[in-house]
């Protein structure tokens, strides 16, 4: 299957709107709906090992839009962010020609504010986990940085550590060193990314931990508004953009049932034919099945409430 025939895939599933698309992801639509304003639609696609799966997960951009609403919420007397509204009647107040595909974008979509994004994943880990555990294990560094001897899998770290990596548009991020985020950004601008997301996992750990969850590890995207202001941006402390570990179950050294898209992976991990490139396998009705409920379960675990009974929040 070629890159083509992959993004036609997608395209298939996009959310088609009335607005220029001005970006496609393996979840969202990005449209461009004024000239200072963008409405990113969070679609239920799913990918694994960098492959766009035929089947979507029901209610996942549901969960993707409103948990980064309730996390912006919470963070409001804190930092800067992008996101103007989550609230459908709001936005079809803007933009009335969205109300005969309201179908299409309803429930998850937020309309934000248009930035120029800066080119770093700003992501913090709390535990050693996938791609950080496997450089360690190796050779006992971190994008080339030594950290300390003898940790385990999906271990605590002594302490929170920012680990940058590059904002790939096509292919895997790589990991990079915060020297490197200097010389990308500056270095007033680099320690204000580590310092801002050091906060923001702070705030979202702490939180999560007293309601019995652990987040190992997590990455925030920041962006530049047109009047110069360092803003949050796209989605926060979802279990798309977060590791999310039950503590209940917690035992350090296992494999931990992540609140996320992990029975996905773990059936296709167990098809031994498949050599993880398109065209994929059919995901089943209960791999399906079983992926939404881990969203809509670690939804109700952080905000407290149902997807259905949350009142989305009101931003300036």
């Amino acid at each position: 299957m070629t890159p083509t025939s992959e993004f036609d895939k997608m395209n298939e599933k996009s959310s088609q709107i009335p607005f220029p698309m001005i970006h496609q992801g393996k979840v969202r639509d990005v449209y461009k709906v004024s000239d200072q304003q963008l409405l990113m639609v969070a679609s239920d696609r799913v990918s694994a090992f960098d492959v766009i799966l035929p089947q979507t997960i029901p209610r996942k951009g549901e969960v993707l839009t409103k948990l980064t609403a309730w996390w912006l919420d919470s963070l409001r007397d804190v930092l800067d962010h992008h996101l103007i509204t989550v609230d459908t009647q709001e936005i079809l107040a803007r933009f009335p020609s969205l109300e005969h595909c309201r179908a299409n974008w309803e429930n998850r979509s937020m309309l934000v504010h248009k930035t120029k994004p800066v080119m770093v994943e700003c992501v913090v880990r709390g535990y050693i986990s996938g791609s950080a555990w496997k450089e360690y294990r190796n050779s006992g560094t971190l994008a080339g940085e030594t950290l300390p001897a003898g940790l385990i899998e999906n271990g605590p770290l002594p302490e929170p550590i920012f680990s940058p990596s590059t904002k790939a548009t096509t292919g895997h991020d790589e990991n990079i060193t915060f020297t490197e985020v200097i010389n990308i950004q500056g270095e007033a601008e680099a320690q204000k990314l580590r310092g801002l997301s050091f906060h923001i996992y702070t705030h979202g750990a702490n939180f999560a931990r007293e309601r019995g969850i652990i987040l190992a590890d997590t990455k925030f995207e920041f962006g530049h508004h047109s009047d110069g202001r360092l803003l949050l941006i796209d989605e926060v402390l979802t279990p798309d953009s977060s590791r999310f570990w039950p503590a209940e179950t917690y035992k350090a050294g296992e494999k931990q049932p992540s609140l996320d898209k992990q029975p996905v992976r773990d059936f296709l991990d167990a098809i031994s034919t498949w050599n993880k490139q398109p065209p994929p396998p059919d995901l089943t009705n209960d791999v399906v099945s079983e992926t939404t409920s881990r969203y809509l379960k670690i939804f109700r675990a952080l905000t407290g409430t149902d997807l259905d009974s949350f009142t989305s929040p009101k931003f300036d």
